[in-house]
């Protein structure tokens, strides 16, 4: 019995009569997080974990129709039961679990292992069939903690106390994790974008501690940030926007700085490897913890991952083509 396929629309439980991270409008939408290649608008209804209320809504539209759930709450959804359980991706990140008779399902959206202060850790969730991102499914990418590498980013910061320290990283999740884990070096506030400012606040309204945070169109336009640490996202970089930082030191957070060289294509000078996505280990031990049989490998290295857990291990693992095949918040 196959209880989930791919349809135009998107990843399809016939037997609940819902789609999980739908790319195309649909009657229920069940959401894993609300990065805006797993959360699109235009859906009927849309189910996800509480905590990504706030957001999805800030992206999707105060109005849409959204109920949210607890982690572990379980669904009558037509003939399957479903629950949410955390992915430790970012804000409210949910693997979504489908149980029908004797199968389970998990769809476990994007998810990382290392600890981070601004969402719940990742739960392994016992399954027949496990659909696993890939993004970082390579053996290059291995990830130290993020405690270690923010320690590194308040390093730098304070080796240029002359200039502005601009460091970009994806608004949604990566931002706030930076900002969290800051709490452990320095009590300073960190000047911010306004793309991410917004966000913020939603952050601090569930209860997760950053530091200071003042949005840099506060500040006067004579403001030259000497010595400050700014966050802004990428698309920021170069953008009329940087004209206010005289000078400035520049960084950028993600996991592809594991790569040698991707630094300077992109044009930082600095690159510290942060991601919320796992990496390869990662992605190994977590396939067989949930001790499932069948996987189904999508989102980024698919190719790589599931041959390697078909010979190494002798699982049936296999390449499952999607819409977005990268994922932008990095």
């Amino acid at each position: 019995m196959t209880l989930i396929t791919v349809r135009p629309e998107g990843l399809y439980c016939e037997a609940g009569g819902f789609f999980v991270d739908p790319w195309r409008s649909v009657d229920t939408a069940l959401i894993t997080h609300a990065h805006s290649d797993h959360a699109r608008s235009g859906s009927s209804h849309y189910i996800a974990h509480h905590v990504s209320q706030g957001i999805l809504r800030k992206r999707l539209g105060d109005t849409i129709d959204l109920r949210g759930v607890e982690y572990g709450e379980k669904l009558k959804l037509g003939n399957t039961w479903v629950s949410f359980h955390p992915a430790g991706h970012v804000l409210g990140s949910a693997q979504v679990r489908v149980e029908q008779g004797d199968q389970v399902w998990v769809i476990s959206g994007d998810y990382k292992r290392c600890l981070d202060p601004t969402c719940t850790p990742f739960e392994v969730v016992p399954c027949n069939a496990f659909i696993t991102e890939a993004t970082f499914g390579l053996p290059i990418y291995r990830w130290q903690t993020g405690e270690a590498t923010c320690r590194e980013i308040y390093d730098w910061w304070q080796s240029d106390l002359d200039s502005p320290s601009l460091l970009f990283c994806y608004a949604f999740g990566k931002a706030q994790r930076v900002l969290s884990e800051l709490t452990q070096f320095t009590d300073k506030p960190v000047y911010v974008h306004g793309a991410i400012h917004v966000l913020n606040e939603i952050y601090r309204q569930v209860g997760v501690k950053m530091v200071e945070t003042i949005s840099t169109s506060e500040m006067p336009r004579s403001y030259k940030f000497k010595g400050d640490l700014v966050l802004a996202p990428p698309s920021a970089h170069r953008s009329s926007w940087m004209k206010r930082f005289p000078q400035p030191q520049t960084a950028f957070a993600s996991g592809w700085m594991a790569v040698r060289g991707a630094r300077r294509r992109r044009g930082y000078e600095r690159g510290f490897v942060l991601s919320d996505h796992a990496d390869w280990q990662s992605l190994v031990n977590t396939v067989l913890q949930t001790g499932a049989t069948q996987i189904y490998v999508t989102h980024g290295q698919t190719d790589v991952l599931s041959r390697y857990l078909t010979e190494a291990y002798g699982l049936n693992a296999l390449p499952l083509k999607t819409l977005f095949e990268g994922e932008g918040d990095i």
